[in-house]
């Protein structure tokens, strides 16, 4: 279980371009690697996965506990290296406690961590840096630190310095602007929008052999503990499995949006309605003309359909089938943006016309954080008063956000009602993390299983 956590002294220090570079070296090595993601973020392991052809997975203390972190991390390790990648700052998370930190997770798995610290303009400040960081918890679990953004002539002082205090320097990476990739308010760019996104990763990797201590951080994760829990996803899964077993044939076909407009989603929703019997099938409501043939539930995935909703809309064959058969009653998910284009019109471009209203570009971000949102009424994912842990991130904002569930931010505990519910629907702008309730997912899919078409 060779581990470790890359993290950063803050948001925008360069800790993103520096696991890039990691994983691309390690991975040119030949190692079965492994990479995580902590924290609510679905972009960078959908990135991760489609530039280096990795497992990626998250790891969330929030909708997460302790156990379960483990048990995501064991069974997606891999075999030979496990790199965790964490959000904002090291201890940065929900209110003043920093609840759901990459720290959080680094304590949880029991990784040593490892800081990016963006050092241009420092030299002893540096040490005063990651000495406080070392010392703000007494199991910290700081281990070293890579400095971003440096030139060769100054690493060999900034690396005595910090060694003098006891903290290991694992190299540099300096900054070459060739290898940037850019962002949107949303995070990374999509792979599929980088024209040279190889010669890139391939730059990034030189660099990273070249001035990053490759074979230390290896020693470094060789040295994490090994990890044991109870298996209890797999309980939940085969408790579903037992209770579904008198009708095994009827396999539910799933099928699930996935192109450049709409491919926000977590990995793990796909893995549990997979473990759970579901046949997936991914259709593009940017190019299909028609859905699957023999499905018996939806979930449109969020994204970024305001960027195509020309297309999307002039695509009218697929809006009138998925209006008709969401209305019909196939079991369906949309969440954030599949649930922007199920309403009438985005900024006034007709869309799929099931959901009433317009959806209309803001200027800053409407919700954002973690929430956690309970049912007002019985609805296709649990009953009345039921609960799940989900995360909102959207500039967009609906003129039917819908009333169904109420929400309660977890950072100031501020209530408002949200999404559309019914017997067939879940609707609104928070992303859904199944494994946080894996009651919600098996609701989802006995009601597939039972859909008559």
């Amino acid at each position: 279980m060779n581990r470790f956590l890359i993290s950063g002294t803050s948001s925008n220090c360069g800790k993103t371009t520096i696991t890039m570079a990691l994983l691309a070296a390690f991975k040119n090595r030949g190692l079965d690697i492994a990479s995580f993601k902590s924290g609510p973020d679905y972009i960078d392991p959908m990135f991760h996965r489609k530039v280096f052809n990795v497992k990626t997975h998250n790891l969330d203390p929030y909708f997460c506990t302790e156990e379960m972190l483990c048990e995501q991390f064991i069974r997606n390790k891999g075999n030979d290296l496990s790199i965790i990648e964490g959000a904002m700052g090291f201890y940065d998370g929900i209110g003043v406690e920093g609840r759901a930190s990459a720290w959080e997770v680094a304590k949880s798995i029991k990784a040593p961590a490892v800081l990016i610290l963006d050092a241009k303009g420092m030299s002893n400040s540096a040490a005063a840096i990651i000495k406080g960081f070392k010392e703000f918890k007494e199991d910290s679990m700081v281990e070293g630190v890579i400095f971003n953004n440096i030139s060769p002539m100054l690493y060999p002082l900034l690396r005595d310095i910090v060694e003098s205090i006891g903290i290991k320097a694992y190299g540099f990476l300096p900054r070459r602007e060739e290898y940037s990739i850019g962002s949107r308010n949303l995070g990374l760019i999509t792979a599929d929008e980088i024209q040279d996104i190889k010669d890139k990763i391939n730059g990034l990797s030189q660099l990273a052999e070249e001035y990053i201590d490759l074979d230390g951080l290896y020693e470094l994760a060789k040295s994490a503990p090994e990890l044991k829990t109870n298996d209890f996803i797999g309980e939940v899964l085969t408790d579903s499995q037992n209770e579904e077993s008198a009708d095994s044939s009827n396999k539910p076909r799933i099928a699930v949006s996935r192109d450049k407009a709409f491919c926000f989603m977590y990995e793990e929703n796909i893995e549990i309605l997979e473990d759970l019997g579901c046949e997936v099938v991914y259709f593009s409501p940017l190019e299909d003309k028609k859905l699957p043939d023999n499905i018996s539930g939806l979930y449109l995935c969020g994204g970024y359909p305001e960027l195509y909703k020309e297309e999307l809309s002039n695509n009218k064959d697929l809006c009138s089938s998925l209006k008709e058969i969401i209305s019909n009653g196939i079991p369906t998910i949309a969440e954030c943006g599949g649930f922007m284009y199920l309403h009438d019109s985005i900024e006034n471009v007709p869309m799929v016309g099931f959901i009433k209203g317009n959806c209309i570009k803001t200027d800053k971000l409407q919700r954002f954080g973690y929430i956690e949102i309970k049912a007002l009424k019985d609805n296709l994912l649990c009953s009345e008063n039921d609960s799940i842990r989900v995360h909102e991130f959207h500039y967009y904002d609906s003129e039917n956000c819908g009333e169904d569930f109420m929400a309660k931010k977890a950072s100031n505990g501020l209530e408002y009602l949200c999404c559309h519910g019914s017997d067939s629907l879940y609707a609104g702008f928070p992303h859904i993390y199944l494994p946080a309730n894996p009651d919600f997912a098996r609701s989802f899919v006995r009601n597939a299983r039972n859909w008559k078409h």
